[in-house]
């Protein structure tokens, strides 16, 4: 509860909401209360939350959503690698917990494309995970994964909800060694928007992946669309010599 004091109500509201998110009361990515409880949390009016809550957007400690409330801002942490890592081994890397909501996990006939990234017939069957992944319980991006049937079995009573594809893979004796990537800019139509919590036309990248075995085998395909304001890609790049 806010009091009267030397300092600006909206001045103290701002530093106590600030000291909840150093606190990890409220996480990296997560949204707000409504502004109406904030007000009854602080004991304040409606205008000075705005204002300590616009203060802490231009701080870099928060951002607005348009229609959908006031969020957390995502926190920087270490880079993602230029080594082939699961998006399991990522978050752990970087201290958080990844877990997943599962959306549909199946057998079904491989489309014309689908076949020709598999290098398979069109119509053979192909085990389809997916799912919304999630970091400390916020959703980062929906995954689509594919599989062809004779690697994922037992993929049927797996916990996609914490366990990795990769790991799932490597335990069934499948090495995963060298993967291609494409990353577009793409809109959130209104489903994907739902799962990420974001607004639909929302930009959001979305990356293609085909990883292969050390045969050249391709062994997994996924399109992961990611939240844009919530996944970040760094890259470094090296010029020859006589270039």
């Amino acid at each position: 509860m806010i009091t009267e004091g030397p300092e600006p109500l909206w001045e103290q509201a701002k530093a106590a909401l600030k000291d909840r998110i150093e606190a990890g009361e409220l996480k990296s990515g997560s949204r707000l209360p409504p502004e109406r409880e904030l007000c009854d949390l602080l004991g304040i009016s409606r205008v000075t939350v705005r204002r300590a809550l616009t203060a802490l957007v231009d701080e870099g400690v928060l951002r607005s959503a348009h229609g959908r409330g006031w969020y957390v801002a995502q926190v920087e942490r270490k880079e993602w690698p230029n080594t082939l890592e699961s998006f399991t081994e990522t978050a752990r890397r970087m201290g958080l917990v990844p877990t997943s909501k599962v959306l549909r996990c199946m057998s079904a006939a491989a489309t014309l494309d689908e076949a020709e990234s598999f290098q398979i017939a069109p119509g053979t069957p192909l085990y389809r995970v997916d799912r919304v992944r999630m970091l400390d319980g916020v959703p980062i991006a929906v995954d689509e994964s594919l599989v062809p049937v004779d690697a994922a079995v037992g993929f049927e009573s797996v916990d996609f909800t914490t366990l990795s594809m990769y790991d799932t893979l490597t335990e069934l004796g499948f090495e995963l060694a060298q993967a291609d990537a494409t990353i577009e800019a793409r809109s959130a139509d209104a489903a994907l928007a739902e799962h990420l919590d974001i607004a639909p036309g929302t930009p959001v990248l979305e990356m293609r992946e085909i990883v292969r075995d050390r045969n050249g085998r391709p062994l997994l395909s996924s399109v992961i669309r990611y939240a844009g304001d919530r996944y970040r890609l760094r890259t470094s790049f090296l010029r020859g010599a006589g270039t």
